[in-house]
């Protein structure tokens, strides 16, 4: 992948730096936030498998804090959220026509993605660990030089482990490439790398790299891993909107904004993570 600059802080905070940007690629002036003010249901894209972020359990339901940011959006806006679970690969493609209305997916806005994608709000910031099964003898990150490591496909994580990640935000620490690895196996999700690193050290994976509240959330649920040194870099995550609804992006921004200005972000980052990560991802 080509290295490009990201996204100003600027852009990110208002939205509309992309907004205004090419609207006959996607959707026109006002067709989304129309049409969801007319269906009062804001269709939200995201993951069924990534807690603590969003999962779905059996009775269909889904929770996780992506899932309550979403609710609050979506009640804010006056609408009923209704969700659905596209592969990663397709959210990130852009073009969604009326598919789904917006990714509340802990999605970090990049250049690439910035082709297809506007990135409205940054809600919260998020540190990318690496992971390694329990009975590993790895002492640091270094140690994973020419090993193999898991990964989910066309995300942030993968972008680091190739070496082309480039992140502009306000706020986010600079990073540096501590791992080359032997060989990059990409996943559906997250959850598919720990369940093959899971079933031991070096039997199909020898680590994996993921956000740290991720992690800790499959191994406090049972699974046999541990984090491997410290954060190698933090993620700012905003919503996502198809490319071409100014207005649409501006009241997602206002949104999101007051959500931040009343604590409502912090108390569900607290709820979820036990942590306010909602601020900076430098602290």
């Amino acid at each position: 992948m080509t290295r490009k600059t990201l996204l100003t802080a600027a852009t990110l905070a208002t939205g509309f730096g992309v907004a205004g940007l090419g609207f006959a690629q996607g959707a026109l002036a006002g067709e989304v936030l129309d049409r969801v003010m007319e269906s009062k249901t804001l269709k939200v894209a995201t993951d069924p498998a990534y807690p603590p972020q969003s999962s779905q359990k059996p009775d269909g339901s889904f929770e996780g804090f992506d899932i309550d940011v979403a609710r609050e959006i979506a009640e804010r806006l006056g609408a009923e959220v209704e969700f659905v679970t596209p592969a990663w690969d397709v959210i990130t493609a852009g073009n969604w026509g009326t598919r789904w209305d917006v990714s509340v997916g802990s999605m970090t806005p990049t250049a690439q993605r910035a082709e297809v994608l506007d990135f409205p709000a940054v809600y919260y910031y998020t540190p990318a660990s690496f992971f390694v099964h329990e009975d590993a003898t790895y002492e640091s990150v270094e140690d994973l030089n020419g090993k193999t490591v898991g990964v989910c496909a066309a995300c942030t994580y993968e972008d680091y482990l190739r070496g082309n990640l480039t992140i502009d935000a306000e706020g986010v620490p600079p990073f540096e490439f501590l791992v080359d690895p032997g060989e990059i196996r990409t996943y559906d999700t997250d959850l598919n790398v720990m369940d093959d690193l899971r079933l031991g050290d070096g039997v199909r994976l020898d680590a994996g790299l993921s956000a740290l509240p991720t992690v800790k959330g499959a191994i406090d649920s049972g699974y046999p891993l541990k984090v491997l040194g410290d954060p190698v870099f933090f993620e700012p995550l905003a919503v996502a909107t198809d490319k071409g609804d100014a207005d649409f992006d501006a009241k997602i921004a206002n949104v999101v904004a007051e959500m931040h200005a009343d604590g409502t972000l912090g108390e569900l980052s607290e709820k979820w993570y036990g942590v306010d990560l909602t601020s900076t991802g430098a602290k």
